[in-house]
């Protein structure tokens, strides 16, 4: 059954996922970030450029092309109908994605706003009420 992790207490949701990324390529993982607002997608593709200073998060958009999509370990996608290999699912969205269960686990990420821990708290209900196994780890402890 599909793993679900929360991080909650972000300060910059997007550093995380990078972050996150970084750590699951560490370990041969495929991850897609899902979100459907563009805006966001657009500014995880810069993070991912300029997250480390001597190099980057290799990352492709869902619709470039195919061969590139299959050998890419990160994918950016504003939409789920599969998860071209990828085992991890990173959550951008407000909502929870759907088809979630081709994936081994899935990273939400809560910031620190009280919009984005409402929503957060939806998704969480959702995903326990369904009945998925849960995780969470408070960064602002770190």
């Amino acid at each position: 059954m599909t793993e679900i992790v929360f991080y909650s207490g972000a300060a910059d949701k997007l550093h995380v996922a990078c972050r996150l990324c970084a750590k699951a390529l560490a370990q041969n993982a495929r991850i897609m970030i899902y979100a459907t607002d563009t805006a966001i997608l657009e500014k995880i593709d810069r993070q991912l450029w300029t997250y480390q200073q001597t190099s980057f998060l290799p990352h492709c958009a869902i619709d470039d092309d195919e061969q590139l999509v299959k050998s890419t370990p990160i994918i950016l996608s504003n939409r789920i109908a599969s998860a071209q290999g990828c085992n991890i699912l990173i959550n951008l969205d407000a909502q929870c994605p759907q088809m979630i269960e081709q994936f081994d686990r899935i990273i939400e990420i809560a910031g620190a706003s009280s919009e984005d821990k409402l929503a957060a708290r939806d998704r969480y209900r959702f995903y326990k009420q369904t009945g998925y196994v849960l995780h969470h780890h408070d960064l602002t402890t770190h």
